[in-house]
């Protein structure tokens, strides 16, 4: 067997592969033979048909497959061995009169190569890196929250202000009716306040669903129904009231903090603000990375110019899938994968430049870390070395867990990596701006 390449540009090639018959006789003779002791065929004892017979019946076939299994074993080969480093699979190049009768055969591949580039990780232009601070006001109403869940509840005749108010709200057009609990101090809508003030249990009232709450998302809540429909609907709800409270706020004491953090580990208002305040921030640091994580890459797709094998991997999309697509319908795929893989291609190249990669101890040590925060969650907050082991045992057996904690790792060795090395500008910012200015 004889297999050389031919160089077309530097993002395409073709790969010739030349197969004798001393490649694969000795081969598909021995399967023969093994044909011909199993087969049964009528006028002849088993084990005794001709040899001729067996390869008029089946030697074709078997010459196809042990070929084909030539092909693919010594190209990958190949491919390895020259460190090609292709983009999507070999593609076989149509051959107008192909014979299996020879005895020597010739195959062309066409070949789609990665593109040779550079990855500047500090941009001329920084991207922004916030820092989010949970300010007074958050810290405060937080505080005022607390107060409020742990605090006592007190029953009311009729509605007044600061009131909590059961009830379900209904519209047959829409086809809502859900129970929910309205606190006066979140509704928006003045008039909708002075309609319900001085109401009783029983009493059913109409209120508009435009403008309600003072926070949107707290529409699709109260109604039962997704947010993409809340924010468009602009109707009116009946609103019965089924029982009406007042919560009493629980006072900032010991026993309070002991209940909220465990005994004596916060000892005054003072300390549960500044509790308050690094839990939540901990808490934001989370999403300020998920958008720097998102920013870097975004900066990077943009910075880092390098041509593609466009039109091999078009044709490539055509053929991979299980039914082949047309022309256009290749192109339009291509055109919506080419940012993945453009990426792809960056992040490989990241890894390789800055020897990242997870290996297994590591990965069962963060898998060990996370099971461990869950457990946290649920009140266990010293679980023994041996449990943690066993449960990470049982994850690291699933191979769809074992993948998706591999690629929360890597994105945590990219975060740390981009924190190092990108050129980048701190913003400090309130959780509320930060919104704002993130998602608008």
């Amino acid at each position: 067997m004889n297999i050389t390449k031919e160089q077309i540009d530097d993002l395409n090639a073709v790969v010739k592969v030349a197969i004798t018959k001393d490649d694969y006789q000795e081969k598909v003779d021995t399967i023969l033979k093994d044909y011909r002791k199993q087969a049964n065929i009528p006028g002849f004892r088993k084990g005794q048909v001709p040899m001729g017979l067996i390869k008029k019946q089946y030697g074709k076939a078997v010459l196809v497959d042990e070929v084909n299994k030539l092909l693919q074993d010594n190209l990958n080969k190949y491919l390895t061995e020259e460190k090609l480093d292709v983009l999507g699979n070999p593609l076989p190049k149509q051959q107008d009169g192909f014979n299996w009768e020879s005895e020597e055969f010739a195959f062309e591949f066409e070949l789609g190569l990665a593109p040779s580039f550079d990855v500047q990780l500090k941009t001329k232009k920084a991207t922004t890196q916030y820092k989010i601070v949970a300010d007074k006001k958050m810290v405060d109403e937080q505080v005022e929250r607390i107060q409020k869940q742990y605090g006592k509840i007190i029953s009311k005749s009729e509605v007044a202000k600061g009131n909590e108010v059961n009830g379900t709200f209904t519209n047959e057009a829409e086809e809502i009716e859900h129970k929910t609990t309205v606190e006066l101090d979140k509704i928006k809508n003045k008039k909708a306040i002075d309609s319900l003030l001085g109401k009783k249990a029983g009493d059913t009232i109409s209120l508009k669903t435009k403008g309600l709450f003072k926070e949107d998302y707290l529409l699709s809540a109260a109604l039962g129904i997704d947010r993409e429909k809340a924010e468009k609907l602009n109707i009116e709800v009946d609103f019965i009231i089924e029982e009406i409270n007042e919560r009493e706020a629980a006072l900032l004491n010991q026993e309070l903090f002991d209940k909220l953090f465990g005994k004596d580990e916060v000892t005054s208002e003072k300390e549960l603000k500044e509790k308050i305040k690094e839990d939540s921030e901990k808490q934001f640091e989370q999403q300020a990375d998920q958008k720097l994580l998102n920013d870097v890459t975004e900066k990077l797709i943009a910075d880092t110019k390098f041509d593609l094998p466009s039109e091999f991997l078009k044709k490539w999309i055509q053929v991979s899938g299980e039914n082949p697509l047309s022309d256009d319908q290749a192109k339009e795929e291509y055109e919506k994968s080419e940012k993945g893989l453009r990426y792809q291609l960056i992040e490989s190249k990241i890894l390789n430049d800055n020897n990242l990669s997870v290996q297994f101890d590591e990965l069962k040590e963060f898998a060990k870390g996370f099971i461990k925060s869950q457990m946290a969650q649920y009140g266990h907050l010293d679980p023994q070395e041996e449990e943690l082991e066993n449960i990470a045992t049982r994850v690291m057996s699933n191979q769809d867990e074992v993948k998706r904690m591999s690629e929360q790792l890597m994105s945590q060795k990219l975060l740390t990596l981009f924190k190092e090395k990108a050129n980048l500008k701190v913003k400090e910012i309130s959780y509320e701006n930060f919104v704002k200015e993130v998602y608008g």
